[in-house]
């Protein structure tokens, strides 16, 4: 199964990189789009849902990797919840396998 990492940069300036086991991530958000903090928060949940019954089918077991991708992603978009106008950027997709 292709994994993949994609990068993010939050209303502060500062990035980060987040894990996936599939390229499904690809058909939920789009590099260099800049997205409301809750937007992104729904995209990357159901990239992540998707994701992990991908692994599920494929393996027997969901993806823990993925479940957590989504956790930090929810937290660290939390910060932002409330100011009005606030949205994280795509910044790039990269292959891991």
């Amino acid at each position: 199964m292709p994994e993949m990492e994609f990068a993010l940069r939050w209303p502060d300036g500062s990035e980060s990189r987040c894990y996936s086991p599939s390229l499904v991530v690809e058909d939920h958000l789009t590099v260099g789009q800049a997205y409301p903090v809750a937007d992104l928060v729904t995209r990357t949940q159901a990239a992540m849902t998707e994701a992990s019954r991908r692994v599920e089918a494929k393996f027997g077991f969901p993806c823990s990797r993925a479940m957590a991708t989504q956790a930090t992603v929810a937290r660290q978009a939390s910060r932002w919840q409330s100011e009005p106008g606030a949205e994280i950027t795509v910044l790039s997709f990269h292959r891991l396998t």
